[in-house]
């Protein structure tokens, strides 16, 4: 299988009307190993497997979101790699939520090894009011607690955030004294959506501490354009989920659809993002004209570079992603997955992908 190596060089500037000089940080390379399909029909329990849209691995095992709104659960899966290649995916257990009282539309998951319960965000729905979340969930499926928010994320803000485009990505953070949660979209009161001209759409990423269970730092950064023109009456590009390799360093997905494109509908990318000298936004209201400084973010890696090699050359919508395990020869592993909406929209895949971190 052709390997395909794409060098990042990490840098700060501001997008401010001033300009700092740019400072080289690490340097890190991803290459594509390979891409492994669950098949559709596969059920555990009853419940089939699908809408996947959150992945973590922690102790030996895989936990995956499921965001299906009208039953909210999560699976333990085994995936075995051998000679750098995915050679099994086993679901191995499910576990819904017993919580009847909150609107759970659940899309990112990670397992918290100083509590061994999992963190989890949801979008809830804007339309109806219900707002967004991020919480605690222990091995039963019971909620322990949830998270203080910003009240802005709230769906009745007057900053508005938009709906389907709220809490989308959840990280550990890297002294594991805290979470990240992500925004998908802008705020209606931080710019637009991504459109397929230039715009100016920063997100937010929020910091929560662990101990407090409330929001105390948070930076933004620009959303790419939309990739390609859309067929279609729909395009959106945003967030999907993050990790923070290093403090204050992060790995990012951007996930870009054009409705009417067939398999060739999503453009998936993975960034590098600097927040080492980016504002802390959490009091700001809008992001408008705001005299502060964004993250910087770098194209770490394009699956545009790797479509042929993919399943009817589908990168498909890519919505979750994890470290994964170490290789044989000392590199560590990233894993992705994507969430094929039980195949609602037309034909999607339960795709997963298996990238090799390469350090300098």
């Amino acid at each position: 299988m052709q390997k395909t190596l794409v060098l990042i060089a990490l840098i700060l500037v501001s997008i401010s009307c001033k300009t700092v000089k740019s400072t080289t940080q690490k340097q890190i390379q991803l290459r594509f190993l390979d891409e492994y399909i669950v098949p559709k029909n596969i059920s555990i329990e009853g419940n089939l497997v699908g809408g996947l849209s959150g992945i973590d691995y922690a102790n030996g095992n895989y936990y995956l979101i499921c965001d299906d709104a009208s039953n909210p659960r999560y699976y333990k899966a085994n995936i075995e790699i051998n000679n750098s290649k995915i050679d099994t995916i086993a679901f191995t257990e499910v576990v819904a939520f017993n919580d009847s009282t909150h609107y759970l539309d659940v899309e990112s998951i990670r397992f918290d090894k100083k509590t061994n319960n999992v963190v989890i965000t949801s979008e809830g729905s804007v339309n109806l009011k219900k707002d967004p979340s991020f919480f605690s969930v222990d091995s039963k499926g019971s909620i322990n607690h949830f998270f203080e928010i910003p009240d802005y994320f709230k769906a009745t803000s007057k900053q508005q955030p938009r709906n389907n485009g709220t809490l989308e990505g959840v990280a550990i953070s890297y002294d594991q004294k805290g979470y990240w949660i992500a925004m998908e979209l802008p705020l209606e009161s931080d710019g637009p959506e991504p459109k397929v001209s230039e715009t100016k759409s920063p997100v937010r990423i929020t910091y929560i501490d662990a101990n407090t269970k409330k929001p105390t730092m948070q930076f933004a950064y620009l959303l790419d354009k939309i990739a390609k023109e859309p067929q279609g009456n729909f395009a959106v590009n945003g967030l999907t989920d993050l990790i923070e390799y290093h403090k204050n360093q992060f790995i990012i997905i951007e996930r870009s659809y054009s409705s009417g494109l067939g398999t060739q509908g999503n453009t998936i990318r993975i960034y590098a993002v600097n927040a080492a000298k980016a504002s802390n936004t959490i009091a700001t209201e809008s992001l408008i004209n705001s005299e502060l400084v964004l993250a910087n973010k770098k194209l770490l890696f394009d699956f545009e570079s790797v479509r042929s090699q993919l399943t009817d050359t589908s990168i498909d919508n890519i919505e979750g992603l994890t470290v994964g395990p170490t290789l044989a020869n000392g590199n560590q592993t990233l894993i992705l997955v994507a969430d094929n909406n039980f195949n609602k929209l037309g034909a999607q895949l339960n795709q997963f992908i298996l990238l090799e971190i390469l350090k300098k």
